[in-house]
């Protein structure tokens, strides 16, 4: 072989090690796309997008975890401020608003936002009835122990016995609570209503009838009353069909709507 002809053998084998030196590998493009995007800066928080974010489905979904998530109404604005540029928020608003339709959960719009809130007709599921303590004042407390001894026992006889006027709203307030009920009319001048207990009274007291009251004796025995008792005190003995003159109501409504009336004009009377 000459020497010319090893010279250019030499000279090609240079070239295509230079050759294989220029072409980058697989390796090399990962590297170079890492330091390029080192170079320009890129900053760790830019919100990278799902390949398909301008898919409409895709932005219901998207829509969805934000109102979701939120915890207060979002507006319009807020929405789109979270989405790709130039989403269509209303349309995926409306569209979601049909998909929750009927559903427990559905999206409303309320002072210009959007939220979503319980079926208004499932509302029920959501509230917890408690039993709420209420202590009586000692009005309503001795009126209570009248009715109970006195029954029927008309507002006037009431307050005779007390020696005061029964304030506005303590015989509502008992009434409120299930404890006295309108009994009759007294059959007197004027007809007035009288009051009496009730089956719930016996329930909450533990009473098998009205007649089980504690009486005289037994109430100076556990020392409720005073020793020192003016002559002639005696407690009535208690009794649910009604002292003498007392008139049930009849089974037509009006007159007990009549009544009702009347007890409650005594307490207007009263507040003015």
């Amino acid at each position: 072989m000459s020497d010319e002809t090893r010279v250019t053998e030499a000279e090609d084998g240079a070239e295509m090690a230079a050759e294989d030196a220029e072409l980058p590998t697989e390796n090399d493009d990962e590297a170079l796309d890492e330091s390029e995007g080192e170079e320009e800066g890129a900053p760790e928080n830019v919100v990278r997008f799902p390949g398909n974010a301008t898919d409409h489905a895709q932005l219901m979904r998207m829509v969805e975890a934000l109102l979701f998530a939120a915890a207060e109404p979002l507006d319009i604005d807020s929405i789109a401020g979270r989405l790709p540029e130039g989403a269509d928020v209303g349309a995926v608003i409306e569209d979601l608003q049909k998909l929750y339709e009927g559903r427990g959960v559905q999206l409303v719009r309320i002072a210009n936002k959007w939220m979503f809130r319980t079926a208004d007709d499932l509302s029920f599921l959501m509230e917890r009835e408690a039993v709420e303590q209420k202590k009586l004042s000692r009005a309503a407390m001795e009126t209570l122990a009248i009715i109970a001894y006195h029954q029927p026992a008309t507002r006037a006889e009431i307050e005779e016995i007390r020696g005061v006027s029964v304030s506005k709203g303590t015989l509502d307030v008992l009434m409120e609570t299930g404890w006295v009920r309108l009994r009759g009319r007294k059959k007197t001048p004027g007809r007035p209503v009288t009051y009496g207990t009730t089956e719930a009274f016996l329930v909450h007291f533990g009473l098998e009838n009205i007649g089980d009251l504690p009486g005289f004796d037994e109430l100076k025995a556990a020392g409720l009353l005073d020793g020192r008792l003016p002559p002639g005190f005696d407690i009535p003995t208690p009794s649910e069909t009604g002292g003498e003159g007392d008139g049930d109501f009849s089974d037509e409504e009006e007159e007990y709507g009549a009544a009702l009336d009347d007890h409650l004009s005594q307490d207007k009377v009263d507040e003015d």
